[in-house]
């Protein structure tokens, strides 16, 4: 890490103790960032990064809720809104136990990148709960996700910040939440909300965008060395929206996915996996990856193991933070892979980046290879704005339009840079300069 920088680090961990996934975005990010300095002198007598690294607001609230039993429940909530120089905070509410002050600081942190490079008049930010829903009834996810609401209302807005959804909140939460919002402010405001249902303001492609565009950044990555999805052989961990839509877009480019996971354990369909069971499912019947290999004949389970073990030539993390180590990287090299491209946030540790690198595979970063989702939340705000609608056919095109360019961005960035291929480079040079101009531009705030 540049030298410059190692004090600016040191001040922001000690500033945020205990907060372990915090602490690796912002390492990551530094240590890029050393020859951005170089040709930028006033960043740091603006004293940018040092800004960058503290939210602009810290939002943590009591949620009380009572369950189908009448027992008083009682969860916290948050809303970190990191950054706002380019538009409203914008960034996925997540409902799981592992929810702490933490997580949400780094998913904002890395938002803020992922956002900018997105090319959309967008801010970075981030919240959620430690409230699980799995297992939970309609009514008893309704009940908190109204609780919720009640508090962070207050906080949101189209054009302040505009929460979406994330692990643990798809299109029942986010009705609960904006039919709240509704009740409580007497306003239809579309806007303040992403990831609504297609008859009430959502925006087409929407649900499938982050796995849809992952696939479309790995398979740009691919083209850089005269080859594609087609004929490979793919893993992709998890088995929620991101995952199983990745795995549809990744076989209608001609791959074969063998293997997705849930936190029980994975299959291993050596035919490819059948979309449409595994979507019936995970997203109707909520049930579990045991089911698939109970209805569909040939199907290995595996359970509690990791789905890394299986072989692949390009991998698809798209569970959650730290799931694919240094010691599963090195058993993927070893076996023919030529391609990561990271569906979830910050998936693959420290460790297994390197290994990549190294190894000279293709490395496509969260920030940058899933900034798909995102990208249509925006577009969704741009319908919501002029009361619009757009067809499938034309969202998906913007949708590709803006992988494409956040690919050329972070590869021509790392050229700029001498790094040609160093995509991790690319992505928080191209998001860190972008919203640094910004900074500098509307004075100190």
């Amino acid at each position: 890490m540049d030298a410059r920088l190692e004090a600016i680090r040191d001040t922001v961990l000690a500033r945020n103790p205990g907060e372990a996934e915090f602490h690796q975005a912002v390492v990551e990010v530094f240590e890029s960032l050393g020859p951005v300095h170089d040709r930028h002198p006033e960043f740091l007598e603006a004293a940018i990064l040092e800004r960058l690294c503290e939210p602009e607001r810290q939002i943590i609230f009591r949620v009380p809720w009572a369950d189908d039993q009448g027992r008083v429940q009682i969860n916290r909530g948050f809303r970190v809104e990191f950054n706002s120089a380019l538009g409203p905070y914008k960034g996925g509410l997540r409902f799981h136990p592992s929810v702490y002050l933490g997580i949400v600081k780094f998913l904002g942190f890395e938002q803020i990148f992922k956002n900018a490079l997105t090319g959309m008049p967008i801010g970075g930010g981030k919240g959620g709960s430690d409230f699980d829903p799995r297992g939970r009834s309609d009514a008893e996810v309704m009940r908190f996700c109204q609780s919720f609401m009640t508090e962070l209302y207050r906080h949101i807005g189209e054009y302040t910040d505009v929460p979406a959804g994330d692990i643990g909140v798809g299109g029942r939460e986010i009705g609960y939440l904006f039919g709240q919002y509704k009740r409580i402010t007497n306003r239809y405001e579309s806007g303040v909300l992403t990831g609504k249902g297609i008859s009430w303001g959502g925006s087409l492609v929407r649900p499938e965008a982050t796995g849809f565009g992952t696939v479309i950044f790995t398979e740009e990555m691919l083209k850089t060395r005269g080859t594609s999805f087609d004929g490979q052989r793919v893993v992709v961990s998890g088995s929620g929206n991101v995952a199983i839509n990745a795995v549809a877009k990744a076989q209608s480019l001609g791959a074969t996915v063998v293997a997705c996971s849930d936190s029980s354990g994975y299959i291993v369909d050596e035919a490819g996996i059948d979309v449409g069971l595994l979507r019936q499912i995970k997203e109707v019947e909520r049930g579990r990856l045991k089911d698939y290999s109970l209805r569909r004949s040939g199907v290995a389970y595996v359970e509690a193991g990791s789905v890394w073990d299986v072989d692949a030539t390009v991998a698809l993390p798209c569970a959650t933070q730290n799931e694919l180590d240094g010691g599963a990287a090195a058993r993927l090299v070893r076996n023919g892979l030529i391609a990561v491209g990271e569906g979830a946030n910050m998936p693959s540790t420290r460790e297994a980046v390197a290994v990549f690198q190294e190894a000279g595979v293709l490395f496509g970063p969260g920030k940058a290879a899933n900034a798909g989702g995102v990208a249509t939340s925006a577009l969704e705000m741009q319908q919501n704005a002029s009361r619009d609608s757009w067809s499938f056919e034309h969202t998906e095109q913007r949708l590709t339009d803006i992988m494409v360019g956040i690919h050329h961005r972070c590869a021509s960035t790392a050229d700029e840079y001498g790094e040609p291929g160093n995509y991790v480079l690319g992505a928080n040079i191209g998001g860190f300069v972008k919203v640094a101009d910004a900074m500098l531009a509307q004075g100190l705030i």
